[in-house]
């Protein structure tokens, strides 16, 4: 899988978690319905499924995807919590994603 592909994958498999979590925690507080239970618990399905179509290892996978989920997060943060991000908050994406590409795109022998 080349770099280019890498990257929007694990932004899609950030957004399946992200939405799997987010979903419970509305109807846990209240602000939505119990059927809000299946979309989440399909999208966490797919989210697992998407870790799977990495074609390295498993570790080194979930190591990398950490620092696109830091990135993701953050943008849910904005544009779903109505919360804009700090320059605190982009600094640390970035040492993730700096993280996630160095994990991701290093020189294999």
């Amino acid at each position: 899988m080349g770099s280019l592909s890498t990257v929007p994958l694990f932004v899609v498999t950030a957004l399946a978690e992200i939405l799997g979590c987010y979903l419970p925690m509305l109807w846990l507080a209240n602000r939505a319905p119990a059927w809000v239970l299946l979309p989440a618990a399909a999208a966490l399905a797919l989210f697992v499924w998407l870790l799977t179509l990495h074609p390295t290892a498993a570790g080194r996978v979930y190591a990398a995807y950490g620092g696109v989920y830091v990135a993701t997060a953050l943008l849910w943060l904005w544009l779903v919590d109505g919360v804009r991000p700090t320059p605190w908050d982009l600094s640390g994406a970035a040492v993730a994603l700096a993280g996630m590409a160095i994990i991701m795109f290093a020189p294999r022998t």
